[in-house]
Order: C-alpha cells, then structure tokens, then sequence
C-alpha cells in the first residue's frame, strides 16, 4: 500500500467518525481511565457483550476525539468505538502516513507488554487532520485494548 492510499484508507476511515459533544480533546489520564474501564467491562460482561458495547453507536466508550479499539493479537478488529465497519477485519499491514505499521507494532508490543503507550499519526476525528497520536493500551489474555490522545 502506498503513503497517498494509507492517507486515503485512513481519510475514509475517519470519515463516518461520530464523537459526543465536549470542550478540548482528551487527556492521557482521561485515555488511561477510559481503557481501565474498558478491560473491566470485557472481564465483567464477557468478550462478545463486551465488544458489542464498544463499538455501539450510543457507546460510554467513545468521548469526543478519544474512543476505545480492541484488537486479537493477531490484528483482527475485535471492537471499534469509532468505525464499527472495521470489526472483524484484520489491519496488521495499514501504515500511518509515516509508513510506520503501527497495528503491527501495537500486536507486537501486547505480546511482551501488559500495558503500554505507542505512538503514530492517524487522523483526528474532530479536526479531520492527520495529526501526532499517542495511544494507551492494555493486554487483556489474547487481546489488546487502546484508547488513544491527540498530541497538538
């Protein structure tokens, strides 16, 4: 895939992006927090419950430019706060606008680290520009769950 078709794939990605309403973007804390809630949800009401809240519409996951994504450590798309489409899907080959795999990374990473920040460039839903991410994530058994800042 080339640099101008991974900035196309994220554009379009980004573009059916629903936040809720709210001042600012969120914090790291607010980001740490929300994938902490998001593990415990998943250990509560178990994976096939649990991803279905993510990735609903009307989801608690999901605070204006912060929204939670799991992944198997295999790069399939278990739950997406911002893009239900992606579900099921697998992304270990999609780069950022850098050529940095960051899927692959962050599967990666999840195999050796309970919890961790990466950071990328993705698309901000709020502004619609490709901008500076950094996101939080958890290894929950076979998968990940994320949450991820915009850095300005």
């Amino acid at each position: 895939m080339s640099a101008l078709q991974v900035v196309v794939f994220v554009m379009a990605l980004a573009g059916g992006v629903l936040v809720h309403a709210g001042e600012g973007s969120a914090t790291a804390e607010q980001a740490v927090a929300m994938v902490q809630r998001g593990v415990v949800h998943l250990k509560a009401h178990g994976a096939q419950r649990g991803y279905a809240d993510i990735t609903r519409r009307d989801t608690s996951f999901k605070d204006r430019d912060l929204y939670l994504v799991v992944y198997g450590l295999d790069g399939q798309v278990r739950a997406h706060g911002a893009q239900p489409k992606l579900v099921g899907k697998n992304l270990l080959e999609v780069r950022d606008v850098d050529g940095r795999a960051f899927v692959r990374e962050r599967v990666e990473l999840a195999r050796v680290k309970a919890s961790f920040w990466q950071d990328y460039k993705f698309i901000n839903p709020v502004s619609r520009r490709v901008e500076p991410k950094r996101m939080y994530c958890e290894r929950l058994d076979d998968s990940v769950v994320c949450g991820g800042i915009y850095l300005k």
